[in-house]
């Protein structure tokens, strides 16, 4: 019986040895551990620097780890580890199990693999190998390009525009430009010549100093591919107030053209100007005021068109809805003569300017323009070596309003045409350029057109 007895406490004891004993395991034993999805390992110094690596278990020996800690003794390397980076290496010797994972670091700050940050065009993302891998994007703002111009004797200035930053160069062709070559045929119009009569021309020239309050500001187009509607627009707005003698100023609508005018046009992926002068010659467009620009976007779905017109005899229209803007009342159309193409020479040109207004020219834009801040434009050779997809280039139309000359720093003159383009009043010359003139610099001088609005003498008179 006292031996069934003492039997009976020996099991008790252990039992209770037992249970004491499982609850008296730490949370360092029933924890995950820290490198279940990879070791990461930023890159410093933990049992080494510690200088020691412990016998056994010893809860004491511990390093700083990211927001925890990590153990350098031998108890670690069980299957719930909670070693340090590198125990493996400086303890025992050997090379840490598969699954380690190198961070990375930049601007002194510590990323685990996997991690992205952005570089302008290009997505950098941090490998396993705690290395940084970068798309290699030809980036529409490159500060290689910048930097060379700005070193060079090339007549300009170029510098950074926070509105381009962070497109490739290939969505800066896309979106910021937008018209389309013109076809052989239109190429073959019949060029209009102008008579010199051996007239001396101005060295300078502006046509807002002889048109005052007629010439329109430069607009911006953002990432709209719409530079065939702004250019038309603008050009025609400039020539309406001119020819009506200031009685008639309005700043017509480019949104007009890119919402209604979609025969073989594309809207904001892209458009003809000869589609578009056809356009303002048999429909009309109404102004800015009333129809504002909403088109930001070249992916975004196209907008429907908002204002019809229909004939009112006599070569004129009449708009058949009200202003899509509440706060307009004249829903008025505009309408212009058939556009004419002049000569691809610099004298006819600026006659032709001096005596009927700004002008609409088509030009080559290369990967340097879109950094152009100021100075005589001219294309650079600066990316000459690269590989082809840093040397993109598309087609853009601008509105040419004058010229002059510069004397440049070597003593050569630079001559020079005086352009509106339509990215807004932050880039270039507030929104201006000049571009070499007489030399065809980006093919400014082979495409350029006039046109005269319709404008009636009762149209005159009405507005006195």
């Amino acid at each position: 019986m006292r031996l069934l007895f003492f039997a009976s406490l020996l099991l008790c004891i252990g039992v209770i040895k037992d249970i004491t004993a499982r609850r008296s395991r730490t949370r360092r034993e029933l924890a995950p551990g820290l490198h279940t999805l990879g070791i990461r390992d930023p890159g410093g110094s933990y049992c080494q620097k510690k200088g020691s690596c412990c016998p056994e278990r010893d809860d004491a020996c511990t390093v700083p780890y990211l927001d925890t800690i990590c153990y350098c003794d031998l108890f670690c390397n069980r299957t719930v580890s909670d070693c340090c980076p590198d125990f493996w290496g400086f303890c025992l010797n050997i090379s840490p199990p598969e699954g380690i994972q190198k961070v990375c670091i930049k601007n002194g700050q510590i990323y685990p693999s996997g991690a992205t940050y952005q570089d302008n065009c290009n997505r950098c993302t941090c490998n396993t190998d705690g290395k940084w891998q970068c798309e290699q994007n030809p980036c529409l703002i490159n500060p290689r390009i910048i930097d060379a111009v700005n070193r060079g004797s090339y007549g300009w200035n170029a510098g950074n525009y926070s509105q381009f930053w962070g497109m490739t160069l290939d969505e800066g062709i896309q979106y910021r430009l937008g018209t389309t070559k013109p076809s052989s045929s239109v190429m073959n119009m019949n060029e209009m010549h102008v008579n010199m009569d051996n007239d001396v021309l101005p060295t300078y020239f502006n046509a807002a100093d002889k048109w005052p309050g007629m010439i329109h500001e430069p607009l911006d187009q953002g990432n709209c591919a719409g530079s065939w509607a702004f250019s038309t627009a603008g050009v025609a707005s400039d020539r309406l107030s001119i020819q009506s003698m200031g009685h008639m100023t309005p700043a017509l609508s480019p949104q007009n053209l890119i919402s209604c005018d979609t025969k073989n046009q594309h809207g904001c992926r892209g458009g003809r100007v000869d589609g578009a002068w056809w356009y303002l010659r048999r429909r009309g467009i109404v102004t800015e005021e009333c129809y504002p620009f909403s088109s930001q976007n070249t992916n975004g779905a196209s907008t429907p068109c908002m204002m019809h017109s229909r004939s009112m005899g006599r070569g004129k229209r009449q708009a058949t809805a009200h202003c899509p803007n509440p706060y307009a009342s004249s829903n008025e159309i505009y309408q212009s003569t058939p556009a004419y193409r002049l000569p691809s020479n610099e004298k006819e040109i600026m006659k032709e300017i001096f005596e009927n207004g700004p002008v609409q020219a088509i030009m080559e834009v290369h990967e340097d323009f879109f950094m152009y801040k100021t100075g005589v434009y001219r294309h650079t050779p600066v990316m000459a070596g690269e590989p082809e997809s840093f040397r993109h280039h598309g087609t853009h139309s601008v509105r040419v309003i004058g010229w002059g000359e510069e004397l440049a720093p070597n003593g050569q003159i630079h001559k020079y045409w005086l352009a509106a383009n339509s990215w807004g009043k932050d880039w270039g010359e507030q929104g201006y350029f000049r571009i070499a003139r007489g030399e065809n610099e980006c093919e400014i001088e082979t495409f350029v057109v006039g046109v005269w609005g319709r404008v009636s003498m009762e149209d005159v008179a009405h507005r006195k």
